[in-house]
């Protein structure tokens, strides 16, 4: 599983694998809460999941690593996952736009 795969990507568990362990973790429970599931494609989820920690990192936000930030903080807040548009997409997509959360089938 995911979590298996971010821990030994590397012998010895270091910050980032740490904070991609809490960015699933945090990712899980919003998902459970809202009644839905995490992509089941552990690639693409991992690949959110380190894009989150990254924005995180570096923006001091986890932005959507899928939408384009506008460098105007006031106006990216709507992009910080999860984002304004999540609930919509996952109501009529099905899935939000990064594919992070899926409607449970």
């Amino acid at each position: 599983d995911l979590e298996t795969i971010i821990r030994v990507r590397s012998d010895t568990m270091t910050e980032e694998n740490a904070d991609e362990q809490e960015m699933l973790k945090w990712a899980k429970g919003y998902a459970n809460k809202q009644g839905w599931a995490l992509n089941t494609d552990e690639k693409q989820l991992s690949t959110v999941i380190r894009g989150l920690v990254r924005n995180k990192k570096k923006f001091g936000r986890p932005y959507c690593p899928c939408r384009l930030r506008s460098g105007d903080e006031e106006k990216d807040l709507a992009i910080e996952c999860p984002c304004v548009y999540h609930k919509d997409e996952v109501s009529q997509d099905g899935h939000c736009h990064c594919n992070l959360y899926f409607k449970k089938i």
